[in-house]
């Protein structure tokens, strides 16, 4: 019930906006005051009089049911089944609610051009012309290679050889050509949806990689510039480190054999000259 709710108000808001109405321009038409118009807009709204919904289904041609988010029909609250012609099998998918895009990509302008392309391929319309033309072209070239003594390596053997048309390849290309603007224009129309990530999102990925780059490319000691690298993959913010912070992370560094090749050793005598050292 709650998510019917959060739907209702956005389909008021959506039929308003797809008549390009103002809510004072829709309490001339409807009779319904605007203050209560743009509650119904709201989220969290509770309080619809029967009057008003009947009203409002009625002044934009939708049902009941879809104005209140109880059904995604607008005009069609009792197709009858047989009309719609769908097997039991594709009924049981459409009841199960896992292709929640299948009636966008249906009602689409251009997913008839989309399923006349799969039919011509499913159904061989355009089998038999292939084969012929790509029987008349390996012919021609047939001939001409033993008359003119070319090979294939000859542009215009090569040439022959390449319009040559795969009738796989052909219809898989065209038929994902048709289903390109009809994927991106559904993906544009759902990208406000709260379920649906911001593109311009920068990734865990990016944000790993332009703050290790931000590091390596500060001014700097090779220390200073190793320990920001690190911290960056912590978010911690190497400016806010304290003095004494800075030594006891270099401290701990040092005690690691990847980093003893990079980080020095100031203030500290190395392990042979010590040894010398106790000899004399």
């Amino acid at each position: 019930m709650d998510d019917a709710k959060q739907i209702m108000h956005e389909r008021f808001w959506e039929l308003r906006k797809d008549r390009n109405l103002t809510l004072e321009q829709l309490e001339k038409q409807t009779g319904i005051s605007k203050s209560a118009l743009g509650s119904y807009e709201a989220e969290g709204t509770k309080d619809i009089s029967h009057w008003a919904v009947v009203r409002l289904a009625e002044f934009y041609g939708v049902t009941t049911d879809y104005l209140l988010g109880l059904s995604v029909m607008k005009n069609h609250p009792n197709a009858d089944l047989n009309d719609l012609r769908l097997s039991d099998e594709m009924i049981e998918l459409l009841k199960s609610g896992r292709i929640n895009k299948l009636c966008e990509l249906a009602a689409h302008g251009d997913f008839r051009r989309f399923m006349l392309d799969l039919e011509i391929y499913v159904d061989r319309i355009a089998s038999i012309h292939i084969r012929n033309n790509n029987t008349a072209l390996k012919t021609e070239r047939k001939v001409l290679m033993e008359r003119a003594g070319l090979d294939d390596n000859d542009l215009n053997m090569r040439t022959l050889e390449l319009v040559q048309i795969d009738e796989d390849d052909y219809f898989a290309h065209t038929i994902f050509e048709n289903l390109r603007p009809i994927i991106r224009d559904i993906r544009e129309a759902h990208k406000s949806d709260a379920t649906t990530s911001d593109a311009d999102t920068e990734s865990s990925a990016e944000k790993a990689v332009r703050q290790l780059e931000a590091a390596l490319n500060c001014e700097g000691s090779k220390e200073e510039k190793i320990v920001r690298a690190l911290l960056s993959q912590l978010e911690i913010d190497y400016d806010t480190l304290t003095k004494e912070e800075f030594v006891t992370l270099i401290g701990i560094l040092n005690k690691s054999e990847h980093m003893k090749k990079h980080i020095s050793r100031r203030g500290k005598v190395p392990a042979t000259q010590r040894r010398k050292r106790k000899k004399r």
